[in-house]
């Protein structure tokens, strides 16, 4: 990098940065969070939360025992589908009520074949819906949850509480992603800081504006708006479903247009609708960051998490492959441009392409921080975005390149294709 073009480079490039700090939504401020100041309700309704498991017997000792041990005043019946499990899930699920003394509020469902066109997920939470509906008290709200989920106590109370309080038709947290290893904490914050910078949740959560998205790990639904838009098989082809469901129910619409919508910047792709277009729907959902409710499945390895975003990655561009070098020109040139024209410029005395690049690279630093202390790992690392975007978009190029060669989309023992997804 060198000269008017290199410098121009650095100067697109801080541009871009403040633009995304002072105008995107202040996405990286971290601070919708899920309160837990308690009132009282008149009523508190009755939960049926369905809870989509496949090969899920190490999870459950302590996810389904937090879901089971919930503080919730109303009426809570827990819908285990077993995804066809050759673990003992099943087995497990019923131990951990026993041992609770709560095994009539524990339903666990035998989840039938896979058909075509449904991802083993959405599949499971369609039966556990499905079953759902035939029982008494008829659910008001509804939990989708998944099997490694660890929920704090009061969890439940607080998502109905905001939901009552504020007329919500969803509610979703995204929980704190487990981040104990070196890699976890090298990568976990960054992947949370992409959702974050492609979904703004103060965005999401504002009725006036388009944009909408959830995390498929704890999402708290109405019935009626369930029904409204046409139940869980609006997004039974999307590999990555939970911002779809969303956007159904803020949109309004019964379908769903413009094909699959993602979940997470599980990569460095983009997808999904994020205008900030005006909105007239009056259907308000909310998405917000939690410290108590956690994911406890762990990702101690590079491999382990390398596998999981290329597993979806490419998936996000809707299998695109002109979107696939967009998206690596604009990782380039919003991550990597400012340090190397940082450090190309103190080397070689071009102060101005320095200045530009070192700036470039603390706004990076700066919107990241946040994220960080959110997950309590060191501050320096906020100076590692670079490097850690650059991984990243490495680990998007892969989920390109196992598409191609028509190994991508692999999970517990599943192989989809491009219209179908995981579980």
């Amino acid at each position: 990098m060198s000269g008017e073009i290199g410098l121009w480079l650095c100067v697109l490039s801080l541009a871009i940065w403040v633009i995304l700090l002072g105008f995107w939504g202040q996405f990286w401020r971290c601070d919708q969070r899920l309160t837990r100041q308690h009132t009282d309700l008149a009523m508190f309704p009755a939960i049926y939360a369905v809870v989509p498991a496949r090969n899920e017997a190490d999870m459950l000792p302590v996810t389904l025992r937090s879901l089971l041990a919930q503080e919730y005043p109303g009426h809570l019946t827990v819908i285990l589908v077993d995804d066809n499990s050759t673990d003992g899930t099943a087995n497990v699920a019923r131990q951990v009520a026993q041992k609770l003394n709560k095994l009539q509020q524990l339903h666990i469902l035998s989840g039938e074949p896979l058909p075509p066109g449904w991802t083993g997920k959405l599949w499971a939470l369609h039966q556990g819906l499905q079953y759902a509906q035939t029982l008494t008290p008829a659910p008001e709200y509804l939990l989708l949850t998944d099997a490694d989920i660890e929920h704090d106590a009061q969890n439940l109370r607080s998502l109905v509480e905001k939901a009552k309080q504020e007329d919500l038709e969803l509610v979703s947290l995204m929980v704190q992603l487990r981040c104990k290893s070196l890699w976890e904490k090298f990568l976990i914050p960054t992947f949370v800081f992409f959702f974050q910078k492609l979904y703004p949740f103060p965005w999401v959560n504002d009725p006036t504006k388009a944009t909408a998205a959830a995390a498929g790990g704890c999402i708290l639904i109405t019935r009626e708006a369930l029904t409204r838009i046409g139940g869980i098989q609006v997004v039974r082809s999307a590999l990555i479903d939970d911002c779809a469901l969303a956007q159904a129910v803020k949109s309004g619409r019964s379908q769903l247009i413009g094909g699959e919508v993602g979940s997470s910047e599980q990569g460095a792709g983009s997808r999904g609708e994020t205008s900030s277009q005006p909105l007239t729907s009056s259907h308000k959902i909310w998405l917000g960051l939690d410290d108590l409710t956690h994911s406890v499945r762990p990702y101690p390895s590079l491999s382990t998490i390398w596998d999981m975003v290329a597993r979806t990655a490419f998936t996000q561009l809707n299998y695109s492959w002109g979107l696939l070098i967009v998206t690596g020109i604009g990782m380039i040139l919003v991550y990597i441009v400012p340090p190397v024209a940082a450090i190309f410029g103190g080397l070689t005395g071009n102060w101005l392409m320095a200045i530009a690049g070192l700036s470039g690279w603390l706004l990076m630093a700066c919107a990241y921080l946040p994220t960080i202390k959110f997950y309590g790992c060191s501050p320096w690392l906020a100076l590692c975005l670079p490097g850690i975007a650059f991984l990243y978009t490495m680990m998007t190029i892969d989920s390109a390149v196992r598409h191609w060669q028509k190994r991508g989309g692999t999970w517990k023992g599943r192989v989809y294709s491009k219209t179908e997804g995981t579980s």
